[in-house]
């Protein structure tokens, strides 16, 4: 498939990983299994104001509107430059602008932020524990990737001194 080898995936680099391909996989397993995780709530808890149901259910909508902002965003910003891999394609260039000026990861800040929202809005403990295992998940892909993106472009250091990496303002 074309748009397979576009992105820089390859036989050679499944057989050897050389380009974060076993990251892009444990990826799409991790993400599948948050979507058929059940729901484990702590035995007894249960919202009894209403307005309290109400309040979560508007902080994990605000919460999705943000990641569904970020991805989208992180999208069209990166135009011809994606790839699922962490290893940046052959001819991209580095994108500074738009929501990668707020953060460099928007695309893993955007799913780390709705694993979190569909976290308060069903209030699982279950869900809870595989969001901080997708957040220390995409901070060790985003960790390789960087690896790769300041060898090839030299202005990198800068730019990772500047903009945080998956939570904007913090870290």
């Amino acid at each position: 498939m074309k748009i397979l080898t576009d992105w820089g995936f390859t036989r050679e680099g499944l057989r050897h990983n050389s380009r974060g391909e076993y990251l892009v996989l444990l990826q799409g397993a991790l993400l599948a299994g948050f979507a058929i995780l059940p729901v484990y709530q702590l035995p007894g808890f249960k919202i009894q104001s209403t307005q309290l149901i109400y309040l979560t259910w508007f902080v994990a909508i605000l919460l999705g509107l943000g990641a569904l902002i970020l991805i989208v965003k992180g999208l069209i910003d990166l135009g011809k430059n994606l790839t699922p891999l962490p290893y940046p394609i052959e001819n991209g260039e580095l994108i500074q602008t738009g929501i990668y000026s707020i953060v460099r990861h928007p695309l893993y800040s955007g799913l780390i932020l709705a694993a979190f929202g569909w976290t308060i809005f069903q209030m699982s403990i279950s869900h809870l524990i595989a969001t901080a295992i997708l957040l220390i998940f995409f901070d060790i892909k985003a960790n390789r990737e960087e690896t790769w993106l300041s060898e090839k472009y030299p202005d990198y250091s800068e730019y990772r001194q500047r903009v945080k990496k998956l939570i904007p303002g913090i870290y």
